[in-house]
């Protein structure tokens, strides 16, 4: 792992996100990138006179923001550990991609803080638009840790062949950080498979890779989403690994619309790898 790429909008969430990518970064030795994105309402195209905001105001509206980043980086970073900084003019989700693809980032680490559908719409989506489309895996991040940990992580999946090149990426994930992978299948009453069945699907796929330290757990429970929470909140997991499609609308697991609930209700930081 050599880039990482964190979105921030200044808000706790993102401090979140930074400390997490850095934590990541003192095992990987990976430089950490941070991106600010300014989206300019439809209309207001032009800088220049006829614009509503003239060109000094821009430029001092833009110096404003580079200070807020100085001191975001202060906060969260020390003095010896260098981190870039970009200031992108583009709607959220397109310019996180776009630049996720420049500078060839191997991991996204975002915050997330979608409460209120206000926040849903304005947040939300940006970050739903993030794991669906990138290319990279994405961290989604809720929450500030008292312990960077990532000892158990739970690797929730239909464990159909779709999934295979996505737990390749998981696996060189876990194996830095000498994780515990936990292979999750939730059994639903409208999705019921005998445990037998199950079992022998997880180990067939498992069979495949040269894990070590992992085991296999069938949970049953009233929905997916509900039960790779339980499970996970149960073993104490330190971190939530689901494959997306990216698809059009929402972004799908094998059971509806499980990342988009999982990321409004998981408090587990989640990593996403698009099929």
């Amino acid at each position: 792992m050599k880039n990482i790429l964190v979105p921030i909008d200044f808000s706790e969430t993102s401090k979140f996100a930074a400390k997490y990518a850095l934590e990541i970064a003192k095992i990987t030795n990976a430089k950490i990138a941070l991106i600010h994105l300014i989206e300019i309402p439809k209309g207001i195209i032009d800088m220049g006179a006829s614009s509503k905001f003239s060109i000094p105001e821009s430029m001092l509206y833009l110096r404003k923001v580079k200070e807020k980043i100085l001191h975001f980086k202060k906060e969260v970073f020390s003095k010896n550990t260098k981190v870039n900084y970009y200031i992108k003019l583009n709607t959220p989700a397109k310019g996180i991609l776009k630049q996720a693809e420049k500078m060839n980032s191997d991991l996204i680490v975002m915050g997330y803080k979608g409460h209120s559908d206000f926040e849903e719409l304005i947040i939300g989506s940006n970050t739903e638009k993030v794991v669906r489309s990138a290319k990279q895996p994405v961290i989604v991040i809720k929450k500030d840790f008292e312990k960077f940990n990532l000892k158990n992580i739970v690797f929730a999946s239909d464990f159909t062949e779709e999934n295979k090149e996505v737990f390749k990426k998981f696996i060189n994930f876990a194996n830095i950080f000498n994780s515990k992978i936990h292979l999750l299948k939730v059994n639903t009453p409208a999705n019921f498979k005998k445990t037998f069945d199950t079992e022998n699907l997880i180990t067939a796929f498992a069979s495949k890779f040269q894990l070590k330290n992992f085991n296999i757990k069938i949970y049953n429970d009233a929905t997916v989403e509900k039960g790779i929470l339980n499970f996970s909140s149960e073993i104490n997991a330190d971190l939530i690994g689901l494959s997306t499609h990216g698809r059009s609308g929402l972004a799908h697991l094998f059971a509806g619309s499980i990342v988009k609930k999982l990321t409004k209700s998981a408090l587990k930081p989640m990593l996403t790898v698009k099929i």
